[in-house]
């Protein structure tokens, strides 16, 4: 009877010992997911803000160059000022979109959210050939943590954009009150999806970069996206196919106590 007890204990120990490992491995995916959306924009972030602090030195060293010309001076320190201004708002927003720990969920401004994005992004996406439509109405409010949210949609319009980027095509960013519910569509006319992927894109590490000429696939950035939403009561799918670009659906509660459906 002793030795069932103590084997019945051991067991019990080691099931606790296991739940605890899941639970920081768990942890552990989330940060590495975290990273990888924010990763994925880092190269283009930094390359658009050095396009707008280089010109700052060229209007330092035009004004230091031509002090006796007081209109030509204070042209360039005004443009310095305008451009280090922009700068400054695209890095408070990458600080504020870069923090992946959650938040309390409140009521946000779905339109504001993704003007935001945008902003951190600091990309003119049709210099890529890539015309960008939004379609949400200005009051529009879904109930999540605005960070996190601000993080999953990032990825998402990455992921268009580089579906897109070798054959130009259009960026279509809509949402609509549905009920209890806030219906976002985000929508490119890229590569698409091939059929036997469409199941497997919200795996952790699953990729179908991983064999692009850019190799830039973690295969944790729709995986990241998938966890935020459903962390916030939502769920997110996709429609798409091979050539005809995709249109992922993400459906989030408009108040608190919403439920999935």
């Amino acid at each position: 009877m002793t030795s069932i007890l103590e084997r019945r204990q051991s067991l019990h120990r080691q099931v606790k010992l296991h739940k605890e490992e899941q639970r920081q491995l768990a942890g552990q995916i989330e940060s590495l997911e975290s990273t990888a959306s924010m990763g994925a924009a880092a190269a283009m972030i930094a390359h658009e803000i050095n396009n707008l602090l280089t010109p700052v030195g060229n209007y330092a060293e035009l004004a230091l160059r031509n002090m006796d010309d007081k209109k030509l001076v204070e042209k360039a320190l005004k443009r310095s000022r305008d451009n280090c201004k922009k700068a400054s708002k695209v890095a408070e927003a990458i600080l504020n979109i870069s923090n992946g720990k959650k938040q309390p969920k409140q009521k946000v401004n779905l339109a504001e959210l993704v003007e935001e994005v945008f902003e951190c992004l600091c990309r003119d996406f049709s210099k890529d050939g890539i015309t960008v439509k939004t379609d949400i109405d200005s009051l529009l409010t879904v109930f999540s943590e605005p960070v996190r949210l601000q993080q999953a949609l990032m990825n998402l319009i990455l992921n268009a954009r580089d579906a897109m980027l070798q054959r130009s095509g259009m960026l279509t960013i809509k949402a609509r009150q549905q009920g209890d519910f806030v219906v976002i569509e985000i929508k490119d006319t890229g590569c698409g999806i091939e059929p036997e992927n469409i199941d497997k894109i919200f795996e952790p590490f699953f990729t179908t970069k991983a064999n692009s000429q850019e190799k830039t696939g973690t295969g944790l950035g729709l995986a990241f996206c998938k966890r935020v939403i459903e962390d916030n009561g939502g769920t997110i799918s996709v429609e798409s196919k091979p050539q005809a670009g995709s249109t992922f659906i993400i459906k989030l509660p408009r108040q608190q106590g919403g439920e999935r459906q």
